[in-house]
């Protein structure tokens, strides 16, 4: 069940980057979308921006790879996955 899962979620993955890059391009860039927690300012992303990383922040109708993301943006990103 667990394997069926992964493969759906890659699949709506790749469909919405419009099938443009390959499932090992995709996850090794998740891997390094991490970010740094400045207490009482937000989030610094530590990940380089890249034509992936501007997809999928188009695919996904949000953005982190400003300088900062605050506490408050952050929050309503998170709420929207959860969706």
């Amino acid at each position: 069940m667990t394997c069926f899962i992964s493969l759906i979620i890659y699949r709506i993955l790749e469909k919405k980057l419009g099938e443009k890059y390959t499932c090992h391009e995709i996850l090794t860039k998740l891997r390094e979308m991490d970010f740094y927690q400045v207490k009482e300012e937000g989030y610094i992303p530590t990940y380089t921006r890249n034509d992936l990383t501007d997809d999928l922040h188009e695919a996904f109708g949000f953005r982190t790879n400003y300088q900062i993301v605050s506490t408050q943006q952050m929050k309503k990103i998170l709420k929207a996955t959860k969706k």
